[in-house]
């Protein structure tokens, strides 16, 4: 009974309105006076892009300072290091951004496929740059040669008298246009007179490479294919035959040390150190072991006897003699550096019924 005349008490004071103190009520309307000056505030700073502290600091609020004679020394507080940057002559240039011809001296180990892709350009460019010397042959660079690397892939052109640039433009496959604007040509593009002896650049000019090679002709008895002239040639009949697959001839398996295969290097130079084995990389019958003439040094060349010819060459010494047949993997001779080469390595050819095959087509 006590429960309900309480609860009745309650009732009554709620509809009299004295459930809550007065004070109570005047601080609730203040928090949300205050709550609703803030979101307004802020709705104001996000639509004009004002804070609060800009909005006091703006030049209604300070005096703005126009003599700056009169602002205070600054000291800092804290030392802050800097990395220094030294000039450095030798630093490596963009692509396409030397202009001038610079010459190489060849050293021990180098290969024109690797000087050429030093200075960022084709081989073929440095060939026709060098064809007085290196008579499209790579293998004719020595120790201590000195190259012209043009800076651009392109010809390399000494200019005649009676030249015109329609001319050499046509014979080299390129277009006058580039030929006047390269600017390291520096030509007067109202009147461009070219004096007889002037070298100009011709960007991205080409010509037919002609290629030096050891010419492989038929042979004439039965089972072997192929011959080769020189000291250590002869014509065997009968002997093993290949496999139509290729192992790798150097112990280091798919490493190149000079050139790899290009249109004026139809080979790899295999990695292999002086006095390394080298290995017949398919059966067949040795048609040459001997040096000879060119550049290839001391050469073995071995018929597959199914259309396929393998060549290897600057060996320091032979394992096989003409005539003899070998087996896939057999030491045919050894790594060495004889010939045109400013270094050890393995010269190796893959000819298919006359023609080159790029060794990577066909090496496992």
């Amino acid at each position: 009974m006590a429960f309900s005349i309480k609860k009745d008490e309650q009732t009554e004071d709620r509809q009299n309105g004295s459930t809550y103190p007065l004070w109570l009520t005047a601080v609730t309307w203040v928090v949300a006076v205050l709550m609703i000056g803030l979101m307004g505030f802020s709705l104001f700073q996000y639509f004009s892009g004002r804070s609060l502290l800009a909005f006091i600091n703006s030049p209604s609020n300070q005096e703005i300072i126009t003599d700056i004679s009169t602002l205070p020394d600054f000291i800092p507080t804290k030392v802050f290091e800097s990395v220094e940057r030294s000039t450095n002559p030798d630093t490596v240039l963009p692509v396409g951004s030397r202009k001038e011809v610079v010459e190489y001296t060849v050293a021990s180990g180098d290969s024109l496929f690797g000087i050429a892709k030093q200075y960022e350009v084709e081989p073929e460019s440095v060939l026709w740059a060098n064809t007085d010397t290196l008579n499209d042959d790579p293998h004719l660079i020595s120790v201590g040669e000195r190259l012209k690397i043009p800076p651009v892939d392109g010809i390399l052109y000494l200019w005649k008298e009676g030249n015109k640039l329609e001319e050499v433009a046509g014979k080299y496959n390129a277009s006058v246009e580039d030929i006047l604007l390269y600017p390291g040509n520096d030509l007067d593009l109202s009147n461009p007179t070219i004096e007889p002896g002037t070298i100009l650049m011709i960007p991205d000019g080409w010509r037919p490479l002609q290629p030096w090679v050891i010419p492989v002709s038929a042979g004439n008895d039965a089972g072997v294919t192929a011959q080769i002239a020189g000291p250590g040639s002869c014509s065997p009949s009968g002997g093993s035959y290949g496999t139509y697959s290729f192992i790798w001839p150097t112990p280091y398996y798919g490493q190149v040390s000079g050139n790899d295969y290009w249109s004026g290097h139809q080979a790899i130079d295999a990695q292999c150190f002086q006095g390394d084995s080298i290995f017949a990389s398919d059966s067949g019958v040795v048609i040459y072991s001997g040096p000879i003439s060119g550049g290839y040094g001391n050469l073995v060349a071995i018929d597959h006897q199914n259309g396929y010819l393998t060549l290897y060459a600057h060996l320091s010494g032979f394992n096989v003699a003409c005539g003899q047949s070998v087996g896939q993997g057999q030491v045919v001779g050894f790594c060495g550096s004889t010939g045109n080469s400013t270094g050890a390595h393995l010269h190796f050819e893959v000819r298919q019924n006359g023609g080159f095959v790029n060794p990577w087509y066909v090496l496992q």
